[in-house]
């Protein structure tokens, strides 16, 4: 299986390595107030592909903490019920005679 994985891995590189070496043509993107940036298509992708990542990742920090609180209160929830079940189900002591 990690034969497999690499070798999909090796692909996926190659692919990207092509589309970059045929994407390296000057664009100049523009912005307000007379800024301007140039440089190649491949890279203004990278750096887009980048920010997009970085935003939704950053999407996700507030529902992904959210849910690992809820799974700590449960596990601390689930740990209550099975020791007072224990504690419930213990034989009570016989007397000595």
């Amino acid at each position: 299986m990690g034969l497999v994985a690499w070798l999909l891995r090796i692909v996926v590189f190659l692919l990207l390595l092509s589309f970059a070496l045929k994407n390296n043509d000057p664009v100049t993107l523009r912005y307000y107030f007379g800024y301007a940036w140039t440089t190649t298509q491949v890279v203004a992708l990278l750096v887009f592909f980048a920010l997009g990542m970085l935003f939704g990742v950053l999407a996700m920090v507030q529902p992904w903490f959210r849910a690992r609180r809820e799974l700590a209160h449960s596990e601390g929830a689930l740990r209550a019920a099975r020791q007072a079940a224990a504690e419930e189900t213990r034989p009570e002591p016989v007397p000595e005679k």
